[in-house]
C-alpha cells in the first residue's frame, strides 16, 4: 500500500502533466477556425470541437462529480452531448449526428475546458485516494487517445474540402504528423545504397520461439486489455525490419494488386469493389491523370507520393493482400510485441508538448533511418502496423470496476489489433504492450504494414 508521502509526489506528478496534456490538445486545435471545428465527414469521424468537450466530459463525469465536494456541471446538456459509448453513465447524441451540433460553439467549448481545469487545479491541490489518482491517470491517457483521433478526423476532414487547404505549413515535410522516410540511402553501407529515391530490401528479424510472456507487468500506467501478464508459445519466426514503403505499394499497385482477387480475403475483396478502390486512401493521380503520377493528401496538403515514406491510410483487407502478394504474412500480436520487448521507445511520434515550440513545426520529429537509436527496427511511431490478431481478451482478462470497464472489452469483436503508434500518437503514451484496434476496414487510421514470415 502507498504511503502520503509516495500519494503526494504522485498527485504532483499527475497535475503538472495534466497541464501538459490539456495544453497540447489546445495546441492541436489552435489551427483550426471554429467552421474546421465543426464539421464531420463521415460517421467515424468526430468534430475537433467535440473530442476537445468530450476529453473535458471524461474529467468532469468520473473525478469531478463525485470526487470535487461542491461541484457544479458547467452546463446541464453537456452530458447528454460529449458522452461516447458509456452506457452506465446515461443517454448520449448519436455518434453519425455530431457534426449537426453547432451549438455549443468552439469558443463555448474553450470555456468548459477552462471550467473544469480550474476545478481539477483543486482537485489536485487536495489528499486523493490511489484510485482517484488511477482515474486521474486514465484520464490523460484517454485524453491523449483523443489527440491522435483529433489528427485523424481533421484530416480526413480536410481532405474533403475541394480547396485541399493544409492543417499545417507544407515546407514542414518531416514533421510529427507524418511517416518519415524509412531508409535514407546515406545511412546504409556504400555497397548496399540502392538507387536515387528507393530503399534497401527489409532485412528480418529472427525469433527462434518458444515460451515467451507478454502482457503488462504493471510497473505503470496500462489500459485492462493489456492485462494480464501470460505466458503464449511461439513457432520460429522472422519480422521485418522496418515497414512497407510507398514504393513497394506502387510496385504492388503496377501488378495489378487491386483488380486481382487471388490476393484478396472475400469481404476484403467485396470491399474493393464496391468502393472501387484503386489504392491507399488519400491517393490520388496528379492534374493530367497519369497513373504514374499518385499524389497523397497530409496534414501538409496535397504532395508527391514519396516512395521512401512507410505506406499509410490502409487497412487490414489490404494490409494482408499486400503480405500475400509479398510471399510473406502479417505478424501475430504476440510476434510484435515479442521482438519490440526488446527496443527502445523511439521514432516519428509526437512529442509530448509545448516546450516552446509548435507541435507542428518541423523539429518536431525526426527520421529514423536503419542503424539509428532504434537498432534500425523503427518499430514505433510513423505507422500503427496491422497485426494478424483478432482483438480478444487476454486469459484471465477483467474490465476495470465501475462505468470505466466498459472503455476497451465490450469492443473485443470484428476488430484487429495494431502495435507500435504512429506519427501522431504522443511520446509517452506508447509501448509495446499497447494494444490499439480498429475494424478490418478502416483506413482513416496512420495505419501501415510490417510483414512477418515463418522460418
Amino acid at each position: 500500500m502507498a504511503g502520503t508521502e509516495d500519494l503526494d509526489l504522485r498527485r504532483a506528478g499527475l497535475a503538472g502533466r495534466y497541464l501538459q496534456v490539456r495544453a497540447l490538445t489546445e495546441a492541436l486545435a489552435a489551427p483550426l477556425s471554429p467552421e474546421d471545428q465543426t464539421i464531420q465527414t463521415m460517421p467515424d469521424v468526430s468534430p475537433t470541437k467535440w473530442h476537445r468537450g468530450h476529453t473535458s466530459w471524461f474529467f468532469e463525469t468520473f473525478l469531478l462529480e463525485p470526487s470535487l465536494t461542491g461541484y457544479r456541471a458547467c452546463h446541464p446538456a453537456y452530458a447528454y452531448i460529449f458522452n461516447s459509448y458509456y452506457e452506465a453513465v446515461g443517454a448520449r447524441h448519436p455518434r453519425a449526428e455530431r457534426g449537426l451540433v453547432s451549438r455549443p460553439g468552439a469558443g463555448d467549448v474553450g470555456r468548459y475546458r477552462a471550467h473544469v481545469d480550474e476545478a481539477m487545479d483543486r482537485l489536485l491541490g487536495a489528499d486523493l485516494a490511489a484510485d482517484v489518482l488511477d482515474l486521474v491517470d486514465l484520464g490523460l491517457n484517454h485524453e491523449q487517445q483523443h489527440q491522435e483521433l483529433l489528427l485523424m478526423d481533421i484530416k480526413h476532414v480536410l481532405s474533403k474540402n475541394p480547396l485541399r487547404p493544409a492543417y499545417r505549413d507544407a515546407s514542414a515535410d518531416a514533421g510529427p504528423f507524418q511517416p518519415a522516410p524509412t531508409q535514407p540511402a546515406s545511412a546504409q553501407p556504400a555497397s548496399a545504397q540502392p538507387a536515387s529515391g528507393e530503399v534497401a530490401k527489409p532485412g528480418w528479424i529472427e525469433h527462434q520461439g518458444g515460451t515467451v510472456e507478454v502482457g503488462h507487468a504493471g510497473n505503470r500506467f496500462g489500459y485492462d486489455n493489456e492485462f494480464p501478464r501470460h505466458l503464449a508459445h511461439l513457432v520460429p519466426f522472422a519480422l521485418a525490419d522496418r515497414t512497407v514503403t510507398c514504393g513497394e505499394w506502387l510496385a504492388f499497385m503496377d501488378d495489378g494488386g487491386y483488380a486481382r482477387s487471388d490476393l484478396w480475403l472475400s469481404d476484403g475483396w467485396a470491399v474493393v469493389q464496391a468502393e472501387h478502390r484503386t489504392a491507399p486512401l488519400y491517393w490520388s493521380t496528379g492534374p493530367d491523370g497519369e497513373p504514374d503520377d499518385w499524389r497523397v493528401f497530409g496534414l501538409g496538403g496535397d504532395q508527391p507520393v514519396d516512395p521512401t515514406e512507410p505506406v499509410c491510410h490502409v487497412d487490414y483487407y489490404e494490409a494482408d493482400a499486400f503480405a500475400r502478394w509479398s510471399g510473406a504474412r502479417l505478424p501475430t500480436e504476440t510476434e510484435w510485441e515479442t521482438v519490440a520487448a526488446e527496443s527502445p521507445v523511439d521514432g516519428n511520434l509526437l512529442e509530448p508538448v509545448p516546450t516552446g515550440r509548435d507541435p507542428g513545426s518541423p523539429d518536431g520529429s525526426a527520421p529514423h533511418p536503419v542503424g539509428s537509436a532504434d537498432g534500425g527496427r523503427q518499430l514505433f511511431g510513423d505507422v500503427w502496423e496491422w497485426t494478424a490478431s483478432a482483438y480478444s481478451p487476454y486469459p484471465g482478462f477483467r474490465p476495470a470496476a465501475g462505468a470505466v470497464g466498459e472503455y476497451n472489452g465490450k469492443f473485443m469483436v470484428n476488430q484487429y489489433v495494431l502495435r507500435g503508434g504512429s506519427c501522431a500518437t504522443p511520446t509517452d503514451h506508447i509501448r509495446s504492450t499497447y494494444r490499439n484496434f480498429f475494424p478490418a476496414g478502416a483506413r482513416w487510421a496512420f495505419s501501415g504494414v510490417r510483414l512477418a514470415r515463418d522460418l
